[in-house]
């Protein structure tokens, strides 16, 4: 990141170096810093590139599928969107919120076509507003809970190509808690773990396979009079324990006994939840260390009383929180972001760095709630020198606050969806519903990346194996599993980013590398499901190769 390229300024006058500088103009962002001879050209950081300017529905919910589709989910109950239904499919329910959408025949779901940037509109029959999902071991979607009809109701969507007619199954099995803004875990057994909700303080599991619900006092306790602790966080610890943070607290969660390991300490700077939400990741882990560092990062939020009184525009909670939730005394070291924000997404990037993007200066999640939207994105270097970790980005100019997503693409792009601050469509006005989806390309895609010539497409546990690569840098090359998250109200649910412990390359001729590795040792480091497999050399990432684990 901030390379720079130098130029010698000899032979760059005149007409050369005016078509030198057009071309520089258009891939990089140019700084003329003339000392002497010298010319210095200083990289871009990052581009965004609108790739529907009317996806018809403003996604709150979005996932990447192995076959280089995202699924897109609106609410049913908000009215018509602009995305019609095959003609003579509609939904007819009277219990909806909008008269208008009691007889509605257009789409609240739909499949982009990541290679041809295409929608195709899915029928939905629930309400999935504020709904919670996760991925399979078998690459099936589940999506659980929402509000009305959605409230009980457990939904499966098995992907598959762009050409396919794959739809949204409605299952006859319930949730045994109904659940609004609650979190899912995929858990090393195969189940999906169901945590929280509005007014629900329980984990359950999906399929239960007869395990009733539990409750958890944490998710009790961190409520307060905004509901500060709805879709909390939560990570799968390579203890096989979960890490569950609402508010400002956290525990460990012994998942197989359903007790509570330890209570952590208390994150200061106020509330970190949905409506006043940041966000969080678990930092990538390392097979290099024998996966035993585990460490979880919590950025921004919203003011204690942002969300109550959204006419004061309390600014944003500008700082981090980072803690090693298994050390033998834990607790958290805070430093600042360059900017506030709330409602913002972090993702792992195949790199290992995290970006930050979307969210507001200003209020809290909610209609109508948010103010001064922060359109630059942050990096975040979690290996870098405490006080010098964040790096601004290129900004957009679309707003993204309440209802938007992110989501890591296998080109190692970010697609960025959605933002609808108003409870119904409003395409008109501050803040207006938005349809568009962009991608934003963070500073390692200018080019000159290895790529994966040869991996298997199937990984068991503990297994060696060889991968090809192309282009890749002589000393060392990494290989990264990046796992395909739910991307909703500011957090990533089921987000994991796992380095391989990988040996020097060995060359084979003509700039090709294998480069022998070996597979995550367990379900519990790695849950099984279908994961992107990165090389990446001199910090740039090849186009992933998707992998099953397990």
């Amino acid at each position: 990141m901030g390379s720079r390229t130098t130029w010698s300024s000899a032979g760059l006058m005149g007409s050369s170096f005016t078509a030198l500088s057009c071309f520089l103009g258009f891939q990089f962002m140019v700084s003329l810093l003339l000392s002497g001879l010298q010319l210095q050209v200083v990289e871009a950081q990052g581009a965004w590139e609108v790739i529907v300017n009317n996806a018809g529905i403003a996604s709150m919910h979005t996932a990447v599928t192995r076959f280089n589709t995202a699924v897109l989910l609106d609410r049913t109950d908000i009215g018509p969107s602009q995305l019609p239904l095959p003609d003579g499919v509609c939904r007819n329910d009277p219990n909806d919120e909008a008269s208008s959408s009691t007889h509605d025949c257009t789409a609240h779901s739909a499949v982009l076509d990541l290679g041809t940037n295409t929608i195709r509109p899915l029928y939905i029959e629930t309400d999935t507003w504020c709904s919670s999902g996760q991925f399979n071991g078998d690459g099936t979607l589940v999506q659980t809970g929402g509000d009305n009809d959605g409230f009980s109701k457990i939904r499966t969507f098995a992907p598959c190509g762009g050409d396919g007619d794959c739809n949204w199954v409605e299952t006859d099995v319930p949730l045994q808690n109904g659940r609004w803004y609650a979190t899912n875990a995929q858990l090393p057994d195969g189940t999906q773990a169901v945590v929280g909700g509005r007014g629900i303080a329980t984990v359950e599991y999906v399929p239960a396979n007869g395990r009733g619900t539990t409750y958890i006092p944490l998710i009790a306790n961190a409520n307060d009079a905004q509901n500060d602790n709805l879709y909390p966080y939560v990570h799968l610890l390579p203890n096989n324990q979960l890490f569950i943070f609402a508010n400002q607290d956290s525990i460990l969660y012994d998942w197989q006994t359903n007790t509570v390991a330890a209570n952590l300490p208390t994150l200061t700077g106020g509330p970190r939840n949905y409506p006043s939400a940041g966000s969080s990741v678990l930092l990538p882990l390392s097979g290099f260390n024998g996966w035993t560092d585990a460490e979880i990062l919590v950025c921004g939020g919203a003011t204690y009383g942002a969300f109550l009184n959204p006419g004061a525009a309390i600014p944003a909670t500008q700082s981090c929180g980072r803690i090693a939730p298994l050390d033998a005394n834990p607790g958290w070291a805070l430093e600042n972001m360059p900017l506030r924000r709330n409602m913002g997404d972090m993702l792992l990037l195949p790199d290992r760095n995290v970006l930050i993007l979307n969210g507001a200066a200003n209020g809290a999640q909610g209609w109508g709630n948010a103010q001064n939207p922060v359109t630059t994105p942050v990096l975040y270097n979690p290996n870098g020198a405490a006080g010098a970790r964040f790096q601004t980005l290129t900004a957009t100019d679309i707003p993204r606050v309440y209802h938007s997503t992110a989501n890591v693409l296998p080109d190692g792009s970010v697609l960025v969806a959605g933002s609808n601050t108003h409870q119904f469509y409003t395409l008109t006005g501050y803040l207006p519903t938005e349809l568009r989806i962009e991608r934003f390309s963070p500073p390692y895609l200018g080019g000159g990346g290895p790529a994966i010539a040869n991996a298997p497409g199937e990984l068991a546990y503990g297994a060696a194996f060889t991968a090809t690569i192309n282009n890749g840098n002589p000393k060392f090359i990494d290989l990264n599993l990046l796992s395909a998250a739910y991307s909703t109200h500011s957090f990533s649910q089921g987000q994991r980013l796992l380095q391989l412990e990988t040996a020097a390359p060995a060359a084979v001729g003509g700039g090709t590398y294998t480069v022998a590795t070996t597979a995550p040792p367990s379900s519990v480091i790695a849950p099984s499901a279908y994961y992107m497999l990165f090389a990446v050399s001199n910090g740039i990432p090849s186009q992933a190769q998707w992998v099953h684990v397990g």
